[in-house]
């Protein structure tokens, strides 16, 4: 039924003008659409990425996104820090870590959170 429907990550935020400045400034995306005053869908390759502003905005504790990425992880964690990413370090079972990036196996995965503390993934494709 629903397999072959276009599913949109939606991430609440306690505010869409610092969610604005995370989400176009340090992680390059552009708007798709906005709903104003209360939400903005930003492009992600095939996919949109719904930012609105909800009181439960840094109420999640896991991945609320996880971008597959074919470019050199390396060379994509650099880029992003430049553009003031922080990255999260986890200790998991199995996996090693190297700077800011994280292995297991073929595998390469980095995680970093925007302002709210929506926690975004990055994995290799």
């Amino acid at each position: 039924m629903l397999g072959s429907k276009i599913a949109v990550a939606t991430l609440p935020v306690r505010s869409l003008p610092a969610a604005r400045l995370f989400y176009e400034e340090k992680v390059g995306l552009e708007i798709a659409f906005m709903h104003e005053p209360s939400a903005i869908a930003y492009k992600a390759g095939n996919s949109i990425v719904l930012v609105y502003e909800s009181t439960y905005g840094g109420t999640n504790n896991a991945t609320a996104v996880t971008w597959v990425v074919d470019d050199d992880m390396t060379v994509l964690v650099a880029e992003l820090k430049q553009r003031g990413v922080a990255f999260q370090h986890y200790d998991l079972p199995g996996v090693t870590r190297e700077g800011d990036i994280h292995h297991s196996g073929a595998l390469q995965q980095a995680w970093f959170k925007d302002p709210d503390g929506n926690i975004h993934g990055l994995a290799s494709g």
